[in-house]
């Protein structure tokens, strides 16, 4: 929360505070963090990104997703999110470039949560770390269950791909505490300007300049 001390900032790492601020829902990442005001709205891309198939997992969990004149109205309907089973596949399936944003969701769900990767194998690199802030996370093979917890823990963490870097933030952004994300170059192969961004909702979020 708001006054605790910065993580240490290493260069190619991002070091950031939880505090509370607007839905974490981007353009970019077309996920989810965990959301600490129920009662935010942001606004996204156009309805075309997000699937049938994404857009029900969304209200399953327990948000309302709108089509507006400047795009997508993403609202959370309760104070809590709810577990939910998803399994990747194909377009218009769930994609499997979100399930490590997912996977960072979920570990704040009420009840327990079941992801299948169907698309990729050793695709849950990020679960381990995940772990570290205090998820609760079992892993066998193509499948992974979680089990919500209610809080997560800042600590500091490691990327090991683009999409494990986003599902990081996002669980540090939700977690109490200061956590800092290390090897984030992974970012700069697909998301432009992600700390700006995030700043601009509200996120207490920082990278070492040249990283």
């Amino acid at each position: 929360g708001d006054g605790l001390p910065a993580g240490k900032l290493i260069p190619g790492n991002i070091a950031f505070h939880s505090r509370h601020m607007l839905p974490i829902q981007k353009e970019l990442f077309e996920s989810l963090g965990k959301l600490d005001d129920p009662s935010g709205k942001i606004r996204t891309g156009p309805i075309p990104l997000i699937s049938t198939v994404t857009g029900r997992v969304l209200e399953k969990l327990g948000f309302e997703v709108t089509e507006t004149g400047r795009g997508l109205s993403v609202k959370r309907r309760e104070d809590h999110i709810k577990a939910v089973d998803v399994t990747t596949e194909p377009f218009p399936g769930f994609p499997t470039d979100l399930q490590a944003q997912m996977m960072a969701l979920l570990a704040t769900a009420d009840g327990v949560s079941v992801l299948e990767e169907k698309i990729f194998e050793n695709r849950f690199m990020h679960a381990p770390e995940l772990m570290r802030m205090g998820a609760k996370i079992d892993v066998h093979g193509g499948t992974a269950t979680v089990t919500g917890v209610d809080r997560l823990k800042g600590a500091p963490v490691m990327a090991t791909d683009l999409r494990a870097s986003v599902s990081l933030i996002l669980a540090g952004l939700a977690a109490e505490g200061a956590t800092t994300v290390s090897r984030v170059y992974h970012l700069d192969r697909g998301y432009e300007h992600v700390v700006r961004k995030l700043q601009g909702v509200g996120a207490l979020i920082e990278r070492v300049p040249g990283a």
